[in-house]
């Protein structure tokens, strides 16, 4: 489905951010489905009629099955520098994710050593650090239940992959959907409820805090969680 502009999150003449849908993929791999970068760059191509093309920088990724705010750079500049900032952690993630176990501690931190198995897509994670392994830091807080489920408010310190997924599951409370790690039953809609709510960072260029929220997705069951606040 190409992008329209009610995907359109955030934009201005160095940085452009996207409501991504659960299921899309941010770059080519081997499915050959078509990324969500090539569908952002000919948005822009058509936008500002571009005939040769657009230039567009992936900043940071999501996993396929999770939807929410994701980031791109229109500018080699702005690349270089949104690299830096989530380099040196100066970006603060917010996610919502929904569980179907309450957590024993309502809030918390979780520091875990993950190691991925790329042939499998899988990421193990260890309480003590390992060979190959890397530090995986995030913080959580539960926010609150509706029918029989939980959800978390999750703000990750480090950017690995799969990290949330497997640091919530690691504690018994694996997100809904995600059967790879831990949950009884995936999803039909190839998602998981897991959702990217807000990005905040200083601008690369313009120097002034960023806030970038994205709407839960319409789909049935994400919906009875729009009420809950980021805090």
């Amino acid at each position: 489905m190409p992008i329209t502009e009610s995907d359109i999150l955030y934009e201005d003449n160095h940085l452009i951010a996207i409501n991504k849908r659960a299921g899309d993929i941010v770059q080519v791999d081997e499915t050959g489905d078509e990324p969500l970068d090539e569908q952002v760059k000919k948005y822009i191509a058509t936008k500002y009629n571009k005939p040769n093309g657009a230039f567009l920088g992936v900043v940071h990724r999501l996993d396929r099955p999770v939807s929410g705010v994701i980031l791109f750079a229109k500018t080699s500049k702005a690349l270089e520098r949104m690299n830096a900032i989530f380099k040196n952690r100066e970006v603060r993630k917010t996610y919502f994710a929904v569980v179907k176990n309450k957590p024993a501690r309502l809030e918390g931190n979780l520091v875990h050593y993950l190691i991925k198995n790329p042939k499998k897509n899988l990421v193990t994670a260890y309480n003590r650090e390992e060979p190959n392994s890397q530090r995986s830091e995030l913080n959580y807080k539960f926010a609150g239940e509706v029918g029989g489920f939980c959800l978390l408010q999750v703000n990750p310190i480090t950017g690995r992959s799969h990290q949330i997924r497997v640091q919530l599951s690691s504690m018994q409370c694996p997100i809904v959907g995600d059967n790879k790690y831990g949950y009884p039953r995936g999803s039909r809609k190839g998602s998981i409820c897991l959702h990217a709510r807000q990005l905040e960072f200083i601008h690369p260029v313009q120097k002034e805090p960023v806030k970038i929220f994205a709407p839960l997705p319409i789909d049935g069951f994400w919906e009875r969680f729009e009420h809950f606040q980021v805090s």
